[in-house]
C-alpha cells in the first residue's frame, strides 16, 4: 500500500468522449484509489468538477442520460458563434448548489483560453461553473463566455491535456484521455476529414504530455467518435471502465495503490 502518497488525474477535453472519463473514475474508486486533486479541460472540467463535488462516476453517467445534455445547449445565432451553453447554469447548479472551487471535496484545476489576451488561464478558485463553461466554449461554435470583462474559451485551444499544474502537486499522475485515433485507409466525407484533421492537431503534444505522467489510461481508437455523438453515451461510460480496469490489474503503478480487489469480467 502506498497510503503517503498523493494522486492526482489529468482528463482531457473531447466532446461526448469525455465520458470515457467516468468510467475511468468509477474503475479507478472502486479499487479503492483516493483521488487528491483534479485538473481537466472542457469536458474533462465537467467530469472532474462532478467528481470532485462527491457524486459517483456512474450515477453522473446516468443524470446525463437522463437530462439529455443537449437540451441545455441553446442557439444563438450571432458572430461569435453558434450556439449558448449559458442553460448549462441550470444543471449545474443542481449538481453542484454551492458553485464554487472552495466548496468541492477535492481540489480542482479548469484550464480555460483567454480569448481576449492569447493566454492559457488556469481557474481553482473562486466562481465554478463560469470556469467550467468557458473550458468547454468551443471556438466558432458556441459563444465565448465572459468572465471579468475578458473573453475564454475553450481550454483544449492551448492546452487540452493540463497535466502541468499535477505534477506540482501530486506524488503520482494518472492521466485519461479520449481522443486516441485509429489508423484509417480512406476519409468518407469532409466531415470526417476536419473532425480527424483537428484531433491529430489537439493530440500534436501529447508524447511530451505522456512523460509527465506516471500512468496513462487511454481507450483505443476512441478518436473516431464525433464530439457531439451522445448515442454512445453509454458505449463510451464502459470503454473507459474496461480500460481502466485492465490497466489496474497490469500496472505496477495502480496495482501499489490498490486497496481493493478487482477482477476483470
Amino acid at each position: 500500500m502506498a497510503d503517503h502518497l498523493k494522486v492526482g488525474i489529468v482528463l482531457s477535453g473531447g466532446g461526448i468522449r469525455g465520458i470515457a472519463h467516468l468510467g475511468v473514475l468509477k474503475a479507478l474508486t472502486d479499487a479503492g484509489i483516493k483521488i487528491d486533486h483534479v485538473s481537466g479541460t472542457s469536458a474533462g472540467s465537467i467530469v472532474g468538477a462532478l467528481f470532485a463535488q462527491g457524486h459517483d462516476p456512474e450515477k453522473i453517467l446516468y443524470e446525463f442520460l437522463k437530462v439529455k445534455l443537449l437540451k441545455f445547449i441553446r442557439a444563438s445565432f450571432g458572430a461569435n458563434g453558434l450556439l449558448s451553453i449559458e442553460n448549462t447554469q441550470k444543471l449545474l447548479l443542481e449538481l453542484i448548489p454551492h458553485n464554487s472551487f472552495e466548496g468541492l471535496a477535492v481540489p480542482l484545476t479548469i484550464a480555460t483560453t483567454n480569448f481576449s489576451e492569447g493566454t492559457l488561464t488556469y481557474f481553482s478558485s473562486g466562481e465554478l461553473i463560469k470556469a467550467i463553461q468557458a473550458s468547454c466554449a468551443i471556438p466558432g461554435v458556441f459563444k465565448p463566455v465572459i468572465i471579468n470583462n475578458q473573453m475564454y474559451v475553450d481550454g483544449g485551444v492551448l492546452n487540452n491535456f493540463p497535466v502541468e499544474p499535477l505534477r506540482k502537486d501530486c506524488d503520482i499522475v494518472i492521466g485519461s484521455t479520449c481522443n486516441h485515433l485509429p489508423v484509417v485507409d480512406k476519409i468518407i466525407n469532409f466531415k470526417k476529414l476536419i473532425e480527424r484533421a483537428a484531433i491529430m492537431s489537439t493530440n500534436a503534444d501529447m508524447e511530451n504530455k505522456y512523460t509527465l505522467c506516471d500512468v496513462v489510461i487511454e481507450p483505443q481508437g476512441m478518436g473516431a467518435t464525433s464530439i457531439f455523438d451522445i448515442g454512445k453515451t453509454e458505449e463510451i461510460y464502459w470503454l473507459g471502465y474496461d480500460c481502466a480496469l485492465k490497466m489496474i490489474q497490469t500496472n505496477p503503478v495502480l496495482k501499489n495503490l490498490t486497496k481493493k480487489p478487482l477482477k476483470i469480467a
